[in-house]
């Protein structure tokens, strides 16, 4: 599988705890989503309506040597902005290149599919189906 480092990172902490110790690390995930700029408001994003949850994405791919990842997802939404998070750490900054070459269900390798419900394993595929499109067209 071909992930940038910092998100194959992401995936071996999740492959080496329990599984309760990957809802755990979800959980914290979701508290180190970044705010948004103070430039950037969640009206002018993309929404993401296969999430559970209302989550909101901004792709910055004006150098694609170094995309820049946003999202917005409610502190109610763990499970969901803890996947945003993984996103955001483990893509931001990384090319866009690198990022089309991501699997697109890489997610079944941070073995969440016992602990999530497939509906919310489904909202992470789309956050990453939507960055791609994105990077796709520019």
């Amino acid at each position: 599988m071909t992930l940038p480092a910092a998100l194959a990172e992401i995936v071996d902490d999740f492959a080496g705890v329990t599984e309760q110790q990957k809802i755990e690390l979800l959980l914290e995930f979701s508290r180190e989503l970044p705010d948004l700029p103070e430039s950037l408001q969640t009206e002018a994003m993309e929404p993401v309506p296969e999430c559970q949850s209302p989550l909101f994405l901004s792709v910055d791919a004006s150098d694609p040597s170094s995309v820049q990842l946003y999202f917005s997802a409610p502190p109610e939404a763990p499970t969901t902005r803890g996947f945003a998070s993984i996103l955001h750490q483990g893509l931001d900054g990384a090319s866009a290149q690198e990022i089309l070459a991501v699997p697109a269900d890489f997610y079944h390798d941070l073995g969440l599919d016992s602990a999530v419900s497939p509906l919310r394993l489904r909202g992470m595929a789309a956050m990453l189906a939507r960055i791609k499109a994105h990077l796709a067209t520019s």
